[in-house]
């Protein structure tokens, strides 16, 4: 079984549930375990509100509008990624653009989103689009099926 879709949002406050239920009703509708459905929500909430909050592209004089994203289930394997056309994540002199997700104190009120990603899914990649710019997010996670799931992989 193979499921994939593709949105292309408006980077604004609205779209992040938006996002969130889409892979619910897909995630439900195909069977997969509730837990993982829920990991895999919470993490594509906080790559979103990212996109929505650092996705503006300020180098061409004002903000991209959208932000896209991306879901694929594929067999035993559910793989997002969420890309903004903003300014990317700040490079190190020398290294490419990959932030170090460190942990944040527990008052803080900015700052959780990546770390909740990495503690949610499996595998995460954090960098930026090359060419033009942009950030890029993406995470896959190994799905657990429910017994009577309807699209069970093959």
């Amino acid at each position: 079984m193979s499921i994939w879709w593709s949105l292309h949002l408006r980077r604004d406050a609205a779209s992040v549930p938006l996002a969130r239920r889409l892979l619910l009703g897909t995630m439900e509708t195909a069977g997969v375990d509730p837990e993982i459905s829920y990991d895999l929500s919470v993490a594509l909430s906080e790559a979103c509100a990212n996109a929505v909050e650092h996705g503006g592209d300020a180098a061409r004089g004002g903000t991209s509008e959208a932000y896209r994203v991306t879901a694929y289930l594929d067999g035993e394997k559910c793989r997002i990624e969420v890309a903004d056309a903003g300014p990317g994540f700040p490079a190190a002199t020398g290294a490419p653009a990959r932030p170090q997700v460190r942990p944040v104190s527990s008052d803080a009120e900015h700052g959780r989103g990546l770390c909740l990603i990495q503690a949610l899914a499996d595998h995460v990649h954090i960098g930026n689009k090359p060419g033009r710019g942009g950030a890029v997010v993406s995470f896959d996670k190994i799905l657990k099926w429910r017994e009577d799931a309807p699209l069970v992989a093959v």
